[in-house]
């Protein structure tokens, strides 16, 4: 087994953050890099090195109980959105941890703004939360199909003014920022799968018979937009990559590599937070030494 100081040179989070107010074309951003691991084994043994790390992690962030942490998922169909969550996750107490997907938003949704849905499912301190898909729907989904935006119920001067994209993502700037300043580290991930990788993955899951469960004829409406997508995406990450909230572009087209990045990124966030138990004062442990001496 390698030493982890070794292992460690080879992920850094921040060679995937996209910098605060950069121009991103993602056509120069890789959807695939050089494994940080030889073979299915080290791949096994590295993540799951990470999983023990990140369990001691989230037994200090609910110790503690100053912060909580919400991971974001972003990603175009195929990318490995929901293996994130399995394999990553699959280590940490579930009491401590839950994961949210949002799809269609229900009438009751419709009539709050479009933040509503959303901060009603944001983690407590002490706990992680994970949005499958989240509050971005609104400026990517919703861009691309401008059409969503007449069943908002959306005073008419916001649906004809010019500045609507620029408006929502302030929004979303300033709730983050919100969240940062009470304790929330907010994590955006988008998985950046390729093309040609999305056609290999949607033909695999027509072909193989344990996976025809997966698809769905919607997706192959949505691939047609691929493009449309790809401008939303680079507008949004350009306009709402923050220093407390940052955006990683992390390679997609290898599903494994890419959940080590994720795993790292998880792992970098919590450390910087520098938790430790609860030290109990004197008064508190003349407490525990009574109820000691009665047991």
């Amino acid at each position: 087994m390698k030493e982890k100081s070794d292992r460690s040179l080879k992920i850094t989070a921040k060679t995937f953050r996209v910098r605060a107010k950069e121009q991103v074309k993602l056509e120069k951003w890789p959807t695939r890099v050089k494994p940080c691991y030889g073979s299915k084994e080290e791949y096994r043994t590295l993540l799951g090195e990470d999983i023990l790390e990140m369990r001691g992690q989230q037994s200090l962030l609910y110790a503690c109980n100053r912060y909580s942490v919400l991971l974001i998922l972003q990603a175009m169909d195929t990318a490995g959105k929901d293996g994130i969550i399995k394999h990553v996750m699959s280590g940490v107490n579930p009491q401590g941890c839950e994961v949210f997907s949002f799809k269609q938003p229900s009438a009751e949704e419709l009539d709050h703004d479009f933040l509503w849905r959303t901060t009603r499912c944001l983690p407590e301190r002490g706990r992680i939360g994970i949005f499958n898909r989240s509050y971005y729907e609104e400026v990517l989904v919703a861009r691309v199909h401008p059409e969503i935006l007449s069943g908002q119920r959306l005073p008419a001067e916001v649906l004809d003014g010019k500045n609507l994209w620029r408006d929502r993502y302030r929004s979303i700037v300033d709730f983050e920022k919100h969240l940062h300043r009470n304790g929330t580290r907010v994590i955006k991930i988008f998985l950046h799968l390729s093309k040609s990788e999305q056609r290999k993955r949607l033909l695999e899951r027509i072909d193989n018979p344990k996976k025809n469960w997966k698809f769905n004829l919607a997706d192959i409406a949505e691939r047609k937009l691929w493009n449309q997508y790809r401008k939303a995406y680079e507008a949004c990450l350009c306009a709402t990559s923050t220093a407390t909230a940052p955006w990683y572009v992390v390679p997609a087209d290898d599903k494994t590599n890419a959940r080590l990045i994720v795993s790292r990124i998880m792992l970098d966030t919590l450390e910087q937070l520098g938790m430790s138990y609860p030290k109990a004062d004197k008064a508190r442990r003349e407490e525990l030494k009574a109820i000691r001496n009665r047991l």
